[in-house]
């Protein structure tokens, strides 16, 4: 069985047709989405609609949760933005999704963790970045979950983790947004050096799994000029270089 998995599109939606249109000749069976569909400056209601209009099955990420909640006074710049061009039906359909689920074969999806969609599987910060974390760790955050394998997302990094007599971690990347600071607790950044969509492919038989990580070209121009539309200058950077930082001048 062949499965696409994606992730973190951030309302990207040249870069979703994208990875889409290439998902369809590798032949898989299904797609999973595990989450955070629409939040950023880009263009929410289209991607909500596309991913509506699908049989995928969808985890609620983090920023969805927030997104589908009534106050927007409460919500960052780029959740207030995805909150004010979405419908009703939209943001019902995204609080409404799941926050783990079975996907069958033994595989378990997730946004971060099985148990919060806020907190990294993969990952820990050091030094404002993100590492890999030790095979210890991630056996911690998973909790009780048994799986032969955990998808996850949340972090945009790709990531495929073999943890020794454990599940395979799959962590697709992100579609729509390659890097991103967050200025919570332990302030980092994400970054994922080059602003390609990502997502995976993985590979389940009844003796093996294995995946493959996949990076793809993509209108980003037709997304940066969109971030600078909505005077979002951080993402427009973002999407142009794959990294976190101020645009320099001549940009």
């Amino acid at each position: 069985m062949r499965i696409a998995v994606v992730a973190d599109i951030h309302g990207n939606l040249p870069a979703l047709e994208a990875v889409l249109a290439d998902i369809r000749p590798r032949k898989a069976e299904r797609v999973i989405n595990l989450g955070d569909c629409v939040s950023g400056p880009l263009w929410p209601r289209g991607v909500a609609d596309l991913l509506m209009a699908r049989d995928d099955l969808t985890i609620r990420g983090n920023h969805d949760r927030w997104v589908s909640e009534p106050d927007p006074a409460q919500m960052s710049a780029s959740d207030r933005y995805a909150f004010s061009q979405l419908s009703q039906d939209n943001r019902f359909w995204l609080g409404a999704l799941p926050t783990s689920a079975d996907a069958d074969h033994g595989i378990l999806a997730c946004h971060g963790t099985p148990s919060n969609d806020n907190q990294y599987l993969a990952e820990e910060v050091s030094g404002s970045r993100l590492v890999r974390s030790h095979p210890s760790s991630i056996l911690g955050r998973l909790g009780e979950a048994q799986a032969r394998v955990v998808l996850c997302g949340h972090s945009h990094q790709q990531r495929l983790i073999q943890l020794p007599d454990g599940p395979l971690i799959l962590n697709p990347g992100s579609v729509g947004c390659p890097s991103y600071d967050d200025s919570g607790n332990g302030p980092h950044v994400s970054e994922a050096g080059s602003p390609h969509a990502r997502y995976a492919i993985l590979y389940v038989d009844e003796q093996h799994v294995s995946g493959e990580l996949i990076s793809i070209g993509y209108d980003w121009k037709a997304a940066t000029a969109r971030a600078e539309k909505n005077d979002r200058a951080d993402w427009a950077y973002g999407l142009r270089t794959g990294r976190f930082g101020s645009p320099p001048e001549s940009f």
